[in-house]
């Protein structure tokens, strides 16, 4: 029997025995792990899902944690003198299927997804009410304004003035309020 399960944003055909590199997982050497995320299950008959098939799981056991060979980023440009060069290991968990079959998925899992969002929903809330009420400030105004701007300021503070009104009348109305 084997699955195709989806983990690090790639998806890997295992069998039971399986052990194979994956992104690396939030968790200690010999912890048992489960992929809930399980594409296919092939065996006699093939199982495929849409997109998942529920009701398996792959029961799996991480046995290193660990970083992958060193990649050397070189960039270069002829004639120019520009040389840079990275280098990047990438993190790895090392896991061993243990047994794939049906199963229900482990409700942490669920609980762990949800409780960064929860988490951040809290944190806005705390923020939201930490910060000062802003005071309605009054905008400036000054006699080299034109006319229109002065017209959409005495709007904005609530004042009723007519659009034919002089320049001087419009400053005077608002400086009033």
């Amino acid at each position: 029997m084997y699955a195709i399960i989806k983990t690090g944003g790639k998806q890997y055909r295992v069998q039971k025995g399986d052990e194979f590199k994956v992104e690396k997982l939030d968790a200690k050497v010999g912890d048992k792990v489960v992929f809930d995320e399980v594409v296919a299950v092939g065996g006699d008959k093939l199982i495929v899902g849409n997109p998942l098939v529920s009701g398996y799981v792959v029961n799996a056991e991480v046995l290193e944690q660990g970083k992958g060979d060193k990649v050397v980023i070189f960039k270069y440009k002829a004639k120019k003198d520009y040389r840079r060069k990275n280098g990047h290991r990438q993190p790895f968990t090392l896991v061993k299927i243990t047994d794939i079959g049906e199963g229900k998925a482990p409700k942490a899992s669920a609980a762990k997804k949800e409780a960064p969002a929860k988490k951040e929903a809290e944190a806005k809330a705390d923020k939201a009410d930490k910060k000062p009420a802003k005071k309605a400030e009054a905008p400036k105004v000054s006699a080299s304004m034109k006319k229109d701007e002065l017209l959409a300021v005495a709007k904005e503070m609530g004042i009723k003035v007519d659009s034919k009104a002089t320049k001087a009348d419009i400053l005077a109305a608002i400086e009033a309020k």
